[in-house]
């Protein structure tokens, strides 16, 4: 067991956190999204797994090790609601509790459209498949940089 490490963080997600870099992203998914066929399709290969565990809890646990992309306008993403692109329902607001919290500041989640979404998925560095019943329970984070405190904002 290590120190400071979120138990749900298994020694296959935190290689896969450790191995992206910058820019890189990674899906954290509901059971009902098709998890292993999109993994098979991006950088990794695999699908990674957090059974057992709501997405907004596997969420807060990657971003407990994983610092967001402070580059880009829109780190993190959620599926739209096909219909309403909208709506937020209670796993996607839950999920933007943790964000916030991770990040100390409000980070709205930008939307994208369900068919879009499962494309950027294949383009990802992996897919964390969580035991999340709820639909729309599936989002995209871009992985950013964490900077010693006395390194110049150039050292990015």
């Amino acid at each position: 067991m290590l120190k400071n490490i979120d138990p749900l963080l298994n020694a296959d997600i935190l290689h896969a956190l450790c191995a992206m870099g910058h820019g890189d992203e990674v899906v954290i998914c509901d059971a009902n999204f098709p998890a292993d066929s999109v993994a098979r399709q991006t950088v990794l290969g695999k699908l990674l797994r957090i059974d057992g565990a709501s997405a907004p809890r596997a969420i807060r646990a990657v971003l407990s090790v994983m610092p967001l992309d402070s580059f880009v306008d829109h780190p993190a993403e959620r599926m739209e609601v096909v219909g309403d692109a909208s709506a937020l329902p209670a796993v996607q607001r839950e999920a933007q509790r943790e964000v916030d919290d991770a990040e100390g500041r409000a980070m709205p989640f930008a939307s994208v459209e369900r068919f879009a979404f499962y494309e950027r998925a294949k383009q990802a560095y992996c897919v964390i498949a969580t035991g999340e019943a709820r639909g729309y329970g599936c989002f995209i984070f871009k992985k950013g940089v964490e900077l010693a405190p006395d390194a110049p904002e150039s050292a990015q």
